[in-house]
């Protein structure tokens, strides 16, 4: 795959820019924290204005790829997540600490992170064969994964080294390098969707999402799944990782395994090719669950690394799997509203998980609450399963 001039770009185009992902959320809360001198809910504000403004314009995101060529959209979509990372680097390095100015570069962020995924998720078929989206994703997620392993490791030496400013200034830099490989990707010509209005491509897109069964069923689960997974791993199993494990050492060592995990089950799916890919990716949803249920037995620290472990295969098995059948049965001209669809809907109720949490847990205590989230989780995968359209969707073009 990597002999393909066209995926080499895009492949490393995508290794530069989520490096930079994984740098950037430790580079601006110790910027904030430290440098600016500004305090939790300053940087809670920050995330907030960067994640509404991606959820708000990820449908135009995905109206603007299905017209516009996908990758100099996403080169744009890089040079201003680039200049957005460089703005806030010069705020920090000046010295010119201010919310007003850091909440408008936060959502300007956000905003180039809407731009870029659905246009993302177009772009694979527009290189590769479609015999080899299915191992083109897997690399895909493998330069993510190790992307995320290094840039962690990378923006904890830079902040020490450099300072977080710089850090995120480093940031800046990978979605320019980014930006530069996109621009010399020769793909081949796109299907452009036909000219309308833009309520117009949005209902068109909506049809071409509920039509498909297996697509609205996945969403529907995963916008419960993934606000159980966000409640347990990202609030209540810091909790008992606090009470029970030893505090943020141990829990680093949970999280540390799911990426080993993710990188494992990269590797894993370059070579299984499962007849029928949905049911396949739906059985690995359930590998969700066991990191959650381990916690709320109360499991020592091994056990639990382990679960993260399986965890991190499943999930990468899933998204590749995923990725795969909507790019093979979705046609090209509403392949990225569709995307945009699918992402807004899979995280549209985390938000609301994650607020209504911890009062909760207050109320029926941690472990009821963890067990709560894996019934849940375990209830939309065994009903996600009962759809036809999930179990036999065929893993090649109809």
């Amino acid at each position: 795959m990597l002999r393909v001039p066209a995926f080499r770009r895009l492949f490393l185009s995508r290794t530069a820019s989520l490096l930079g992902d994984a740098i950037a959320p430790v580079a601006l809360a110790f910027a904030v924290l430290g440098e600016g001198g500004g305090s939790a809910t300053d940087l809670g504000l920050l995330l907030t204005a960067r994640t509404l403004a991606e959820v708000l314009l990820l449908l135009v995101g995905g109206t603007l790829a299905d017209r516009l060529p996908r990758f100099r959209l996403m080169a744009g979509a890089d040079l201003l997540g680039g200049l957005a990372q460089a703005g806030l680097a010069a705020m920090f390095l000046a010295g010119a600490y201010s919310l007003g100015p850091l909440l408008a570069l936060s959502a300007l962020s956000g905003a180039a992170t809407a731009l870029f995924l659905p246009a993302s998720t177009g772009a694979l078929p527009l290189v590769v064969d479609a015999g080899q989206l299915q191992p083109a994703n897997a690399l895909v997620r493998v330069a993510q994964n190790v992307s995320m392993i290094a840039g962690a490791a990378l923006a904890g030496l830079l902040v020490a080294v450099v300072g977080a400013g710089w850090a995120l200034a480093v940031d800046g830099a990978t979605f320019l390098v980014s930006a530069l490989l996109l621009i010399g990707v020769r793909a081949r010509p796109q299907v452009k969707a036909a000219p309308a209005s833009a309520l117009a491509d949005l209902r068109e897109g909506w049809r071409e999402f509920v039509s498909r069964e297996w697509v609205w069923v996945v969403v529907l689960q995963f916008a419960v799944l993934t606000t159980c997974t966000a409640a347990g791993m990202r609030v209540l199993g810091p909790l008992v990782a606090e009470r029970d494990l030893g505090g943020a050492g141990p829990w680093s060592a949970v999280l540390t395994g799911q990426a080993v995990g993710l990188l494992a089950g990269s590797f894993l799916v370059l070579r299984v090719r499962p007849r029928f890919p949905i049911r396949v990716a739906t059985y690995a949803t359930f590998g969700f669950v066991l990191p959650m249920a381990l916690l709320a037995l109360g499991s020592p620290l091994w056990l639990l690394v382990a679960a993260a472990f399986v965890n991190g295969v499943c999930a990468d098995v899933f998204v590749v799997l995923w990725y795969t059948a909507l790019q093979t049965h979705v046609p090209e001209d509403r392949l990225a509203r569709v995307s945009a669809y699918d992402a807004l809907g899979s995280f549209a109720l985390n938000p609301l998980g994650l607020a209504v949490v911890g009062p909760v847990t207050a109320v029926i205590g941690v472990t009821r609450a963890l067990w709560a989230c894996v019934g849940l989780a375990v209830l939309v995968n065994a009903l996600a399963l009962l759809s036809r359209s999930v179990r036999r969707l065929p893993a090649g073009a109809p």
